[in-house]
């Protein structure tokens, strides 16, 4: 069954101060619904039409897996710290095979 993967690309980042705050109890929200975090933050190199502001993937056992760990009620909760503290691009994305 393919794995499933939440990509997320920052465009700018107002208020670091909300960002902190949400990464709190983000972080083990995802943890707890099965997500490993495979890339957050860290170097980057921007191409085309990137901003190289912040990255973040993670990786479920499948999609529906990452689906409901970004519906799960711990990360909703995360969500209203980060409120408009930053502005993002975040995708769902099923894996290949």
């Amino acid at each position: 069954m393919p794995k499933g993967y939440w990509g997320s690309a920052y465009r700018t980042i107002s208020d670091p101060g909300k960002l902190a705050a949400y990464n709190k109890p983000a972080v083990p929200a995802v943890e707890a619904a099965g997500g490993r975090i495979l890339v957050r933050g860290g170097r980057a190199v921007a191409h085309d039409a990137g901003i190289a502001e912040r990255t973040i993937l993670v990786e479920s056992d499948n999609f529906e897996q990452a689906v409901a760990a970004y519906e799960s009620a711990a990360y909703q909760e995360a969500l209203v710290a980060l409120a408009d503290g930053v502005e993002r691009d975040l995708r769902i994305v099923e894996g290949i095979g």
